[in-house]
């Protein structure tokens, strides 16, 4: 089980609550909920790594991932504005590696939720903050 710790502010608005929502799909490892609300066109540009273009591809690289578990969910700040997103916080997985993580989220419109793409900065924690 994942354990969540959420900033207080997040659920001001329905876009900063789907964020969390989100955020929290991708560490319990919640492949319907993701693949449901992000395009078919979907970027994923996790900076120094790589580059996923498309649902098939991002797909994939979720399938990848899920064999590495979160302990735990910190989410320290969601903001929203038009078709643009934010989210960061720590990642601490059950094989005790930490990650600090900043995602940036545009959707397909100001109106809906679905992600069209996604850009992660993701840096490795080597001593407590």
């Amino acid at each position: 089980m994942t354990k969540i710790i959420s900033s207080p502010n997040c659920g001001n608005s329905p876009k900063m609550e789907f964020l969390k929502d989100f955020n929290i799909a991708f560490a319990k490892g919640d492949m319907k909920f993701i693949t449901e609300n992000v395009t078919d066109e979907i970027v994923w540009n996790i900076i120094g790594d790589k580059k996923i273009e498309g649902k098939e591809k991002f797909t994939g690289e979720l399938e990848q991932m899920k064999s590495e578990k979160a302990a735990e969910l910190t989410i320290s700040q969601v903001l929203s504005h038009g078709k643009e997103g934010a989210a960061n916080g720590i990642m601490t997985m059950q094989n005790g590696k930490k990650y600090a993580f900043s995602d940036f989220y545009r959707f397909k419109g100001a109106k809906g939720v679905k992600i069209n793409s996604i850009t992660s900065y993701v840096i490795e924690i080597q001593i407590e903050q």
